[in-house]
Order: C-alpha cells, then sequence, then structure tokens
C-alpha cells in the first residue's frame, strides 16, 4: 500500500508540474499588469490524500503586485487544527483566460513545525500549488487550490502531504476602501 501512495503523490506532483508547464506556454494572456498586491484567506482539508493525520487547515497569504519577470512573490503562514504550522516565501504567476477565469500556479520554500500532526520528515519543506478562481468585478477573487508540501528527499524521511484549499483573495486596495 505505501507504494500506491507514494505513486499517487508523484502523479499528482506531475500533473501539476504539467499543468504549470502548459500555462506558462501556452497561456491565451499573461499576468495583469494593472492588477494589485492581495491579501488571501483560506480554509481547507490538510493530508487528504492518505488521511493519516487529516486536519482543518488555514492560511492567510499575501501576493505582490510587482513582477520579475512573469513571477510575483508571495508569503505566508499556514497552520492546522492539530497545531502544525507552516512559514513560506516564493513565487507565482497569474495566467488568465478570458477577464474572469484565473489560473495561479505557485511555489514556495518554508520553514514547516508539526505540532502533534503530521511529521513531514525535515523543517525545510516545499510546497507546490495550482489555484483555479474567479475574478469579479473589484478584482477580488474566490478559487480552490490543490498543493503539495515535502521536503524533496532531504531529510530521513519524506511522506509528503497535499492540501484541498477554498480561497478568497482580496485586493489591497479594497480593503482599504480605495
Amino acid at each position: 500500500m505505501e507504494g500506491l501512495g507514494k505513486r499517487v503523490w508523484r502523479t499528482l506532483l506531475a500533473g501539476i508540474v504539467a499543468a504549470f508547464a502548459a500555462v506558462s506556454l501556452l497561456s491565451p494572456a499573461p499576468a495583469q499588469a494593472d492588477d494589485p498586491a492581495f491579501i488571501s484567506f483560506a480554509g481547507g482539508y490538510f493530508d487528504w490524500n492518505r488521511q493519516k493525520n487529516t486536519a482543518a487547515e488555514f492560511r492567510l497569504e499575501y501576493q505582490a503586485a510587482d513582477k520579475f519577470w512573469i513571477f510575483k512573490p508571495l508569503g505566508g503562514v499556514m497552520g492546522t487544527s492539530d497545531g502544525a504550522w507552516y512559514v513560506f516565501a516564493g513565487i507565482g504567476t497569474d495566467v488568465y483566460f478570458g477577464n474572469r477565469f484565473v489560473v495561479t500556479p505557485s511555489f514556495a520554500p518554508g520553514y514547516y513545525h508539526h505540532g502533534s500532526g503530521l511529521d513531514l520528515g525535515h523543517e525545510l519543506e516545499f510546497r507546490s500549488q495550482i489555484e483555479f478562481a474567479w475574478r469579479f468585478d473589484n478584482r477580488s477573487r474566490l478559487g480552490l487550490a490543490v498543493s503539495h508540501m515535502s521536503n524533496a528527499s532531504i531529510g530521513d524521511t519524506n511522506p509528503g502531504t497535499e492540501a484541498a484549499m477554498v480561497y478568497y483573495s482580496v485586493p489591497i486596495p479594497v480593503m482599504f476602501g480605495q
């Protein structure tokens, strides 16, 4: 059964990488030049794939408006209902399909503390994620995201895990009534 679990997460990770590549290479529209910075609130299901140490997961993220080539810096914190937490910083890119549908692949290394929850084998963990969101008139977004977190085998063990999240991203100017 262990081999099956590893195949599942490797297949999911390969799918995320393939989606990132396809979105990056075949996208009809690059990240919008006039998009503001965002604060994102997210909640969801931690370890839904293996269901050995499931927990509720919550995130608070910041995505900058500035771009470096096609990538925007991002950072945030994650916490689970069983005391795990993760602080991360990375990059993402927004790819638009029309004016409403946004796909955001991202990658972020960070520091992970497992608390009484899932031990991922190392303090340094890497999160890869893809989010599919709907953009509203005020540029806020409602999205669904799937992420994979693992230590890339730098630890003695590398169980990895996936999370399924619902995101609500608010442009910072909208938060302050601008």
